[in-house]
């Protein structure tokens, strides 16, 4: 599988307010089988910017995947990703939400709106970078996206 995703690299957006979760997300990736390009965006609103290329992001790439945490300022994660889903250019992209959250109703919300799934990241780094590895591994390398490759 490794060949046929070397043809082009996979566009990731990582939607994440916390340096500390970008650093690890962005080491566990570079190191990762797939090529892939992480993009990063601090906040819902910025997230929303990327995704429809307005202002600062108008040459953004299409993400094949999106990195999603729920609490997010400016604009939550839950709303992004209820406005991902319910718009046609996007709703195909998939949507991991990547959170600290172990709150069920969090949980129910999300795969309400339509998340692809659901991850409770760990504070272990360690298994952070495993957690990060393994969506790489499912995602980019089993997984068929559409538009990708």
């Amino acid at each position: 599988m490794k060949e046929a995703a070397s043809c082009r690299k996979v566009e990731i957006l990582l939607v994440e307010d916390n340096p500390g979760d970008v650093r690890l997300t962005q080491e566990a990736l570079k190191e990762g089988r797939i090529s892939n390009r992480l993009s990063v965006v601090e906040d819902g609103a910025e997230a929303m910017d990327f995704l429809r290329k307005k202002g600062k992001f108008a040459g953004a790439p299409t993400p094949d995947l999106i990195l999603l945490d729920l609490n997010l300022p400016r604009k939550d994660g839950r709303e992004v990703l209820a406005e991902v889903k319910e718009d046609r250019e996007l709703r195909r992209i998939p949507v991991v939400v990547l959170t600290t959250s172990k709150a069920e109703e969090d949980i129910i919300r999300s795969y309400d709106l339509h998340a692809n799934c659901y991850i409770t990241k760990p504070v272990d780094f360690e298994q952070f970078i495993n957690v990060v590895r393994c969506i790489e591994d499912f995602w980019l390398a089993i997984v068929k996206l559409p538009g990708a490759i």
